[in-house]
């Protein structure tokens, strides 16, 4: 991991504890781009399905996925920040990403205007 990211990924910490993210972190921290950090944060709203992740950069698209379950998802996860990172606007379609991703989809958001009107 570089020492200044610019994308991040966070993980709830909260319906399935701070033991759930860090053992999600753990599996992620090693495989992503240097470009990112890894957040826990204290809910994402996801909570039918945790645990959710979200990706953001500035500049970018943001997303929430969930319910993250085991290595498979952990993959698809790394896969999708690759993808990301690599995404000028960060805005991919649901058949561009990962398949295990793909019914878990829980929000894409626009990236913020650079200036408010």
């Amino acid at each position: 991991m570089s020492s200044a990211p610019d994308h991040f990924v966070l993980i709830c910490s909260t319906c399935e504890g701070p033991e759930g993210a860090a053992r999600l972190r753990s599996d992620l921290l090693p495989e992503l781009p240097d470009c990112f950090g890894i957040r826990a944060v204290d809910c994402l709203a996801g909570c039918e399905q945790p645990i959710a992740v979200g990706f953001q950069a500035q500049g970018k698209a943001s997303y929430v996925f969930g319910p993250i379950e085991g290595r498979a998802d952990s993959e698809a996860l790394v896969k999708f920040a690759h993808q990301f990172s690599a995404s000028q606007s960060g805005w991919t379609s649901a058949t561009d990403r990962p398949s295990a991703l793909f019914h878990k989809t829980l929000a894409r958001l626009p990236a913020l205007p650079d200036q408010q009107p």
